[in-house]
């Protein structure tokens, strides 16, 4: 296929989408709502990621330890913590700065009248490297001697961890459903301008034209239908996830739900959707030309 007949053969893969419009349409269509549907799981998932990454810096265990204990030999617990795997870091609160906490926090030192630092225990504040095995890490560390109470939300962390997990293969099997949908369309919309013009590409078989001439068109065609469908899909979810965002913005006064802007997402999103776009398009056009070339 020389060069020179690349412009002739874009604009014959142009005119086929208008050639069958409702088709075209229905195709594009179908695609958008793919994406969209897919794009709206990656986005769930991405924020529920960073929500992970949160809960893993500020979702604190609290290792209380005996109040028989010195303040040196309390300290010297934090040592064997420190080396429990999946410990991130372990920060030694005495009965003072835990007392004072206390007020700080409630705001109100008449409440607190009366009690003595001396009633309460000295404690560690661990930060772990992976929320999800909180409830190992609690294991191990309720069998360091000089402990004996451990705090930690670990039903909550878990909960996000699964929730991580669940997403992650749901959109992973979701894409791959939704690819599948968008291929078969196109695949049907470049068939169909294939069935019209079969005389037409079996004559340019006899005089010699190349599979590769013949096939060019319509793989533009499909190309172009699965990239207007992304394009279309890219601002459709821009717009839609601006929106949730006001509307959450608007109901979750006390900030429960915390999504990035769109501005994180943008270019992930934008290849995703191009990449997608043409692969099924691309997909699509080529294998309905297959059975055609062969005359």
């Amino acid at each position: 296929m020389r060069i020179s007949n690349i412009g002739y053969l874009f604009k014959e893969g142009i005119r086929g989408i208008f050639l069958h419009g409702f088709m075209s349409v229905a195709a594009i269509c179908v695609t958008i709502a793919c994406l969209l549907i897919g794009g709206s799981f990656y986005c769930l998932m991405y924020n529920v990621n960073i929500m992970v990454e949160d809960l893993n810096k500020t979702n604190e265990v609290l290792v209380i330890i005996d109040e028989n204990l010195s303040d040196a030999e309390a300290k010297s617990v934090g040592t064997q913590i420190n080396q429990v795997e999946n410990v991130y870091k372990a920060t030694f609160k005495s009965r003072e700065e835990a007392l004072k906490d206390f007020i700080a926090d409630h705001q109100d030192e008449e409440a607190f009248n009366g009690v003595d630092a001396e009633d309460l225990r000295h404690r560690f504040i661990v930060v772990l490297e992976d929320n999800a095995k909180m409830r190992q890490t609690i294991e191990r560390l309720e069998k360091i001697p000089g402990v004996v109470k451990i705090n930690a939300a670990s039903e909550l962390a878990e909960g996000f961890s699964t929730l991580q997990s669940v997403l992650r293969i749901a959109t992973v099997a979701v894409a791959a459903v939704l690819l599948l949908v968008g291929a078969i369309i196109i695949y049907n919309t470049v068939k169909l301008a294939m069935q019209d013009r079969r005389d037409e590409i079996a004559i340019m078989k006899m005089v010699g034209a190349t599979n590769g001439f013949i096939r060019f068109p319509y793989v533009v065609e499909g190309c172009l239908l699965g990239l207007f469908g992304a394009a279309a899909a890219f601002a459709l979810q821009w717009f839609l996830y601006d929106l949730l965002l006001r509307k959450l913005a608007e109901v979750d006064t006390l900030q429960l739900f915390s999504f990035v802007a769109f501005d994180q997402l943008l270019v992930p999103i934008a290849v995703i959707f191009a990449a997608a776009g043409f692969f099924v398009g691309y997909v699509g056009s080529w294998i309905s030309i297959r059975k055609f070339l062969d005359v």
